[in-house]
């Protein structure tokens, strides 16, 4: 896996959405049992807390120290310094497994045989994250030049995955369900902008040019933006996969 968060980890906490309450009510009708989750790839842990809210303990995992340092606290999350592919867990040990938008950075078929290992024979994995997002059709045009033309080169390969809605990933399980949510949020400018430079092409951009690429759009989107609230809008899409 690899580690494309570790540097600015509060900022990812500050600027990226949270995910909606249907997707919780969704992995909630999945469950056969509630006594141990394992978030994986935790980051910030905004998962791993409201997993608390409905399983006995969970476990939260991440490749970044720093992520963890900044994830949110509850008395029944453990968090642990740990690669998705190789775990210290014992067999059979998770009702849910959970992976939010991080599965693309796997090794899919080093991971997936974790799973199988790691999970009870009745439980189920969810990795679920979101593409793209839209707002009206002069910020959509805006924003879909800087990620195609701008800081298209400077995607990993991986990100093709987030595009497609891991349809492209083959999941080895006997049952394999999909479900699309969508999440709406409220953002100024600011808040807007700040989400965009989490992103890991912007990083890459910056490391290689040594200037920021959002500064090539922002008084466009300034303009654009206005001092408002503007909805945004992030597909969330979800495979559930039965052990």
């Amino acid at each position: 896996m690899k580690d494309k968060f570790s540097k600015d980890s509060d900022n990812y906490g500050k600027y990226r959405p949270t995910y909606p309450e249907g997707l919780y009510d969704y992995i909630k009708s999945k469950l056969n049992g509630r006594s141990q989750a394992w978030d994986c790839a935790t980051g910030n842990g905004q998962v791993a807390g409201r997993l608390a809210e409905i399983f006995e303990k969970v476990e939260a995992t991440d490749l970044s120290a720093n992520q963890i340092k900044h994830a949110i606290i509850k008395s029944n999350i453990h968090y642990s310094v740990q690669v998705a592919e190789k775990t210290n867990f014992s067999d059979h040990q998770f009702n849910l497994i959970t992976v939010g938008q991080a599965l693309h950075w796997f090794n899919f078929d080093q991971f997936f045989k974790e799973v199988k290992r790691v999970l009870k024979p009745d439980g189920v994995l969810i990795a679920f994250g979101y593409g793209l997002n839209y707002v009206n059709a002069e910020v959509d045009e805006i924003i879909k030049h800087f990620y195609f033309n701008i800081i298209g080169p400077y995607w990993d390969d991986e990100r093709k995955h987030i595009d497609d809605k891991y349809q492209s990933i083959s999941f080895p399980f006997d049952e394999v369900q999909r479900q699309n949510f969508h999440l709406k949020v409220a953002w100024d400018i600011n808040h807007y902008l700040g989400y965009l430079n989490t992103w890991s092409a912007v990083k890459h951009y910056q490391k290689k040019n040594g200037k920021n690429p959002v500064d090539q759009i922002k008084a466009d989107l300034n303009e654009t933006w206005g001092s408002m609230n503007l909805e945004v809008t992030f597909p969330i899409f979800t495979t559930c996969a039965y052990g």
